[in-house]
């Protein structure tokens, strides 16, 4: 069986690196040495798992990647790179007909499926790749679509925390704040309360020092109007294990669609989820 070719951009980013080393130990994919990078990194490569990766800044990539293509032949992208290049990146990976996964967060996220759409390539494109976290938000999708207006008249508080790094608020929240808002509650995503500051994070929610660089929690917190019942939904990820491996079933997913001819198609982690 041929391993599948991928290209991890966003390096030396630490998610792009925490995919970038999965990849390596998978025997399902083989890591190409180039990853496409930032305008602000000055460094011509960087080493992951003793293999060194060709950074490669806007600048070059036009013709960097025309090379690439050229050697390498069909490959898979994933871009883990920063919400600013969302909607460029993948107008740029569609000029090219070079399918990708964007776990990326961030940019207009209803253009960047529409250029898809109008593109000879497939691509996975979701706000959170952790399968479990997805199956949880299919059911709260659900419940809004079968049980509308069940938490009507409700108070909602959303917390997020993540790294210090992350510049845009947590994709899953919003995405969360569309079935509330089915449920009955009245909730903007200006709303959402998002913690960037390590000490809050450690000293008030507990994320442990290890993870302060690397976490996602999230809780929801619904009262009832008179203040008599409350129902939270919690759910606390250290490390970034868990997004790289769907990272990788995303690709594996994306591979057989395209070698079945999928063009033109937009994909999501329930696709992913059911194999469909």
């Amino acid at each position: 069986m041929d391993t599948v070719k991928v290209m991890v951009n966003g390096l030396p980013g630490n998610m792009a690196r925490t995919v970038a080393q999965q990849v390596l130990k998978d025997a399902r994919f083989s890591l190409l040495p180039y990853s496409l990078t930032g305008p602000e990194i000055e460094a011509p490569n960087c080493t992951v798992e003793a293999t060194v990766l060709e950074l490669i800044g806007p600048d070059k990539r036009e013709s960097r990647m025309a090379q690439i293509k050229q050697t390498e032949g069909q490959f898979l992208s994933v871009d883990y790179t920063h919400p600013s290049a969302v909607n460029a990146n993948a107008a740029f990976y569609c000029s090219l007909s070079l399918p990708f996964v964007m776990g990326t967060t961030g940019g207009d996220r209803g253009q960047l499926e529409q250029t898809v759409r109008a593109s000879s390539i497939a691509a996975v494109i979701a706000p959170n790749m952790a399968k479990q976290i997805v199956g949880f938000q299919a059911m709260m999708e659900f419940a809004a679509d079968n049980f509308p207006g069940l938490f009507k008249g409700y108070s909602l508080e959303i917390k997020e925390s993540h790294q210090k790094g992350k510049a845009d608020t947590s994709g899953t929240a919003k995405a969360m704040v569309r079935y509330f808002k089915k449920l009955g509650i009245t909730f903007a995503e200006q709303e959402i309360i998002r913690i960037r500051d390590p000490e809050i994070q450690q000293s008030q929610l507990g994320v442990p020092e290890k993870y302060l660089a690397g976490h996602g929690w999230h809780t929801y917190t619904l009262i009832s109007p008179d203040r008599t019942v409350r129902f939270e939904f919690t759910h606390n990820v250290n490390g970034r294990q868990i997004y790289a491996a769907g990272t990788l079933d995303a690709l594996q997913f994306l591979a057989a669609k395209t070698a079945a001819g999928a063009t033109a198609r937009v994909y999501n982690m329930i696709d992913v989820l059911k194999g469909v």
